[in-house]
């Protein structure tokens, strides 16, 4: 086992536990700072690798970045998949329920996920959109299973979605709310447009 350079031993990680710590710092570091302000040296010196090392990773800080990005979005939508045998409200309540455990055990990431970082690199950008295409996807294959859904309501589900991003972005960051309450926050707003909607005519 070798030494770190803290003179601590420094414990020999697999490549897929080795790129998992780094793409975790990367959450971490990215989550709080504007991508301008986050220097892929600084993810070396903290998980106590060479550079080298972590350049054989990630050759570039936008390879970096993209791959944080895009690991922390197939997490949230691995961790997100409902019965769909379930009723639709039940189908929501239960998917709600996993997103918020996906938001509340990985912090970092979640914000990393939603900060400014997005707009710095074009590729970032696309990943976020395609993620939130496909956690749109199955919220109206959800709503509207034997058909294609109404423009109106593809743009509520759309609109939705970013309303729940920024209501846990407020849960993370001020704790005002138990989960429970910011799960039946978040379900109550997507029931109610639905409910009201003359183009959808769904059993809730």
């Amino acid at each position: 086992m070798a030494s770190s350079t803290s003179g601590r031993p420094r414990s020999r990680l697999s490549t897929a536990e080795r790129r998992e710590q780094l793409l975790r710092i990367g959450a971490r570091l990215f989550a709080d700072r504007p991508y301008d302000d986050v220097w892929i040296e600084q993810v070396a010196d903290i998980a106590e690798v060479s550079r080298g090392l972590l350049y054989h990773y990630f050759p570039t800080k936008k390879d970096f970045v993209t791959e944080v990005i895009k690991a922390e979005g197939e997490r949230l939508l691995d961790m997100t998949r409902t019965d769909p045998t379930l009723p639709v409200a039940e189908q929501l309540m239960a998917g709600l329920d996993e997103y918020l455990r996906y938001v509340e055990a990985n912090d970092d990431g979640y914000r990393a996920l939603h900060a400014g970082t997005a707009i710095a690199v074009e590729e970032v950008q696309g990943i976020l959109d395609r993620n939130f295409a496909e956690q749109g996807r199955r919220i109206l294959a959800v709503l509207c299973p034997d058909g294609e859904p109404p423009e109106t309501l593809r743009v509520t589900v759309r609109g939705w979605l970013a309303f729940v991003v920024a209501v846990c972005l407020d849960w993370l960051k001020y704790r005002r709310l138990t989960r429970d309450q910011t799960r039946d926050l978040c379900a109550k707003a997507l029931l109610d447009i639905v409910a009201a909607s003359p183009d959808v005519r769904i059993e809730l």
